[in-house]
């Protein structure tokens, strides 16, 4: 398939590699590509399936994280979503405003609260998970069964030894 991104980021690996150290063209083209899939992927879900519904992609993924966890202290929302406490108070506000999560007082901790999805949160967060999975499957469906698993393998690697300070 002839496509202008693909071709630019061959020239632009082939540029990096007539650079001198530190230059690293196996890194760039690996950065490149992973950045352009992520634009590309996130790009696509909340044109199609987020956007329609009001909401982004992170505020998704918060919500099924709440669908997943149960009630959530927002500081354990923010560590597993690796944003910061502020932007997940902004996150979390959006979400309160538009009836999908409600703040709940912890029964142990009386200054403590945790973020939950309401019932209207919990059926708008399964209707997309329906969508998203369904365009992740046409996404990845260029990839055999072991080279997905794979895949997954190697990022989990990679964002489990980041560099320091990283996210």
């Amino acid at each position: 398939m002839d496509r202008a991104d693909l071709r630019y980021a061959a020239y632009a690996r082939e540029r990096v590699a007539e650079m001198p150290p530190p230059a690293d063209p196996e890194a760039f083209a690996l950065a490149y590509n992973l950045l352009h899939l992520a634009y590309l992927l996130v790009t696509d879900l909340e044109t199609r399936i987020h956007r329609p519904r009001g909401w982004t992609l992170a505020g998704f993924r918060l919500m099924f994280k709440l669908w997943l966890l149960g009630p959530t202290q927002p500081v354990r929302l923010a560590e597993i979503s690796a944003m910061s406490r502020s932007a997940m108070t902004n996150a979390v506000n959006t979400l309160e405003r538009d009836g999908l999560v409600e703040r709940r007082a912890v029964p142990d901790d009386k200054r403590a609260v945790a973020v939950a999805l309401t019932a209207k949160g919990e059926r708008m967060v399964r209707e997309a998970f329906t969508e998203q999975t369904l365009r992740e499957q046409e996404w990845f469906a260029a990839l055999e069964a072991s080279e997905r698993q794979r895949l997954t393998d190697l990022l989990t690697h990679v964002v489990a030894a980041r560099p320091e300070n990283a996210g």
